[in-house]
């Protein structure tokens, strides 16, 4: 596996960040495939009022879920920084510290996800006719999201270490056993949305069982042995370090979509049921970008191990080309195929699709802005630095939608689903721009610092 570490710290650096990276954007879109397969089924055979019980979730469940996730880019950036340095103790004591981590993490949410998920949605203001499903939903994705954590913490672990088509082959498995579940259950045993919910769960726990396994069948210093799983005292403090911020700030990103939920969802039922059905679609845009945050994540990280600051900006430049023109040309494509895709989700209502074209013009096509910023923000964690790409990030993104949400989108004239959409590609122009300035700052700074110890 060595020949995987040293493909980031030398040779070419375009070939070896598109070939690196085209594995994680097929890993992403299979798991959006996996609630895409939940919403296509149930609009399919259940109508609008299901497809908007199962994207009302989204933001909330992310909301609750992605702090944690948050702690596994620590994980990724301790293992990648140990790689790069040739710290193979420091590389065995982060794994081994992040998998008892990332188990505790699913059993808390477990908890909490089941006994609340009803008072949180009824917070949310969800619709009365799709509060019932969405709490039903929400209980049994929460009672597997162990599953979800364990994946995140190993893929996390495997990327770091230069194998990004395993979490991929595992993850094609399982979402071709969740699509086939989706149908029996939801099809033969007529479950609905509780049948959806099941089957996401069902495979999630099969590609975690797989990807754990793959750290186990390691020969290197990545290899998981079970019997050696404990809390190292310097590796879980910088994997809070680093995870802490990049928790708060996914999940202060996704209090921000709650409260932007919370005004969809003031538009109606078949408003919603668009929303979802759009922001579906454009997850697979999403995906596809987040990748090169990655990428440029775990490429700069071994790179700051190895302490070749001469590669580490031409990484920023390449990802930020790459998820520039990715972005634009599935940004475009989406809008273009919006009414045909939308069709595939909503079968009932022609309203809900003109309002999820409506959300794909808004922020679909200005989406390689929020790519720019997901490859900065990669960047900056790669290079050590959490706390101010967290910093920039709330007041960006967050503190800005909110502001947004309570003083423009409430003069009449501006209550509309426009101006709604308006707040994203504007807070990731903004907030792209600090990221960037930072990352340069802080990048001479380690410069000139490993100039005078040298």
């Amino acid at each position: 596996m060595k020949r995987k570490y040293s493909d980031m710290l030398q040779g070419p650096l375009l070939s070896g960040i598109i070939l690196y990276t085209i594995p994680i954007i097929l890993t992403s879109i299979l798991q959006l495939l996996f609630n895409a397969a939940d919403l296509v089924v149930v609009g399919r055979f259940c109508g609008s009022v299901s497809v908007a019980a199962v994207g009302a979730t989204n933001s909330l469940t992310n909301l609750l879920v992605n702090f944690f996730i948050g702690l596994s880019v620590g994980a990724g950036v301790g293992v990648a920084h140990g790689l790069g340095s040739r710290e193979n103790t420091v590389v065995h004591r982060t794994i081994h510290t992040a998998i008892p981590t990332a188990l505790l993490c699913g059993v808390f949410l477990t908890v909490v996800g089941v006994s609340f998920s009803p008072t949180f949605l009824t917070w949310m203001g969800t619709p009365e006719r799709v509060l019932p499903l969405s709490a039903v939903y929400m209980k049994i994705y929460f009672s597997g999201v162990t599953f979800t954590m364990l994946y995140n913490f190993c893929a996390a672990i495997l990327r770091a270490a230069g194998d990004t088509r395993s979490p991929l082959i595992y993850l094609s498995l399982a979402g071709v056993i969740n699509v086939v579940l989706n149908l029996v259950f939801v099809i033969a045993l007529n479950m609905n949305v509780a049948g959806v919910a099941l089957a996401t769960v069902i495979s999630q726990g099969i590609s975690a069982v797989l990807v754990t396994l793959a750290l186990l069948r390691r020969q290197d210093s990545c290899r998981l042995e079970l019997g050696k799983m404990r809390f190292y005292g310097a590796q879980l403090k910088k994997m809070l370090v680093i995870g802490l911020p990049a928790g708060i700030q996914s999940s202060l990103f996704s209090i921000s979509n709650v409260l932007i939920q919370s005004s969809v969802n003031s538009f109606g039922d078949v408003f919603v049921s668009g929303n979802a059905a759009s922001a579906n679609l454009e997850g697979f845009v999403y995906a596809s970008q987040n990748a090169f945050h990655q990428t440029a994540l775990n490429y700069i990280g071994q790179n700051v191990g190895a302490r070749q600051y001469d590669r580490i900006k031409k990484i920023l430049w390449i990802c930020l080309g790459c998820v520039c023109a990715t972005g634009i040309l599935l940004g475009a494509a989406m809008y273009a195929m919006g009414p045909v895709l939308l069709s595939f989700y909503i079968t009932d209502s022609q309203q809900a699709i003109s309002y999820g074209l409506l959300r794909l013009a808004m922020i679909c096509l200005p989406y390689f802005l929020c790519g720019m910023m997901d490859v900065s923000t990669g960047a900056l964690r790669g290079l050590g630095a959490s706390f101010v790409p967290m910093l920039i990030s709330i007041l960006g993104v967050c503190a800005f939608r909110v502001f947004w949400i309570f003083t423009i989108f409430q003069i009449p004239g501006f209550h509309t689903p426009q101006c709604l959409f308006l707040s994203y590609p504007i807070s990731w122009a903004v907030t792209f721009a600090c990221q960037l300035s930072a990352f340069l700052y802080l990048y001479r700074k380690q410069t000139r610092q490993l100039t005078v110890h040298s």
